[in-house]
């Protein structure tokens, strides 16, 4: 009987737990093991409509860094270019791992429901304007034909418009998505850019000028709706901005 166990029945039974320990194995990693987003969730929407929002950011900072010789405004413009370049680069890297195309394959903003609504259906926006807070054509012809202060108040002017609207989107990101990273870099594009809006109604007001929207009663709105804490980022930042 011995003979016959060591013969057969212990490697039989070592063959049948290795097979339950790998069963186990991939039932856990099924059950919680990390899964990619689904390609028409908020985390890919948000990656893809972002870059898309970033881009153009980048390209009106370029823009004016060429056509003012004002130090802060420079500053600010290459802050935004080199930011949101790398924001971009990181969001096209998430896609990649989640194995997504980064081609959209339902309409702009489509994962921001609101009341059953996506967000692009409810908005009345300009021919040529994809997403609410991006600039026309017209207007980014404008930009590229002004210089110096006329340049720095059209610039200051379009990117509060546009930082309003991407506050907004990375808003419906944090309650919306699912992944850490992209939790984590949605609330720091908040803190970047609500501190850049209020730096931007400064600069405009040192010209004359003022922007678009009611930016005090904005930001007066944000900071009703922030949760109570003591006011740190998810990665330990302050969410000053440095300027």
């Amino acid at each position: 009987m011995n003979d016959r166990w060591r013969t057969f029945g212990a490697p039989a039974l070592a063959v049948v737990t290795v097979v339950a320990l790998c069963l186990g194995a991939l039932v856990g990693w099924l059950s919680f093991g990390d899964r990619p987003p689904p390609d028409d969730g908020a985390d890919a929407g948000f990656a893809r409509d972002m870059s898309e929002h970033h881009a153009q950011a980048v390209q009106m900072s370029q823009l004016v860094m060429q056509r003012t010789e004002d130090e802060a405004v420079r500053r600010l413009a290459v802050d935004i270019s080199n930011n949101q370049g790398f924001e971009r680069g990181m969001m096209a890297t998430w896609l990649q791992e989640w194995d997504l195309p980064r081609a959209r394959g339902e309409e702009r903003m489509a994962w921001m429901s609101m009341d059953g609504m996506n967000h692009a259906e409810m908005m009345d926006l300009p021919a040529g304007v994809p997403m609410p807070g991006m600039a026309s054509p017209t207007e980014i012809q404008e930009l590229t034909d002004d210089s110096g202060e006329e340049a720095e108040v059209l610039f200051l002017q379009l990117m509060t418009t546009h930082h309003l609207a991407g506050v907004e989107m990375a808003d419906a990101a944090l309650e919306e998505a699912t992944q850490p990273e992209v939790l984590a870099a949605a609330q720091r594009m908040v803190d970047a850019q609500v501190g850049e809006i209020v730096l931007m109604q400064d600069m405009l007001e040192e010209r004359g000028a003022e922007p678009r929207e009611d930016v005090d009663a904005w930001v007066a709105e944000q900071e009703a709706t922030e949760p109570a804490g003591d006011g740190t980022a998810p990665d330990g930042g302050s969410g000053e901005h440095d300027h």
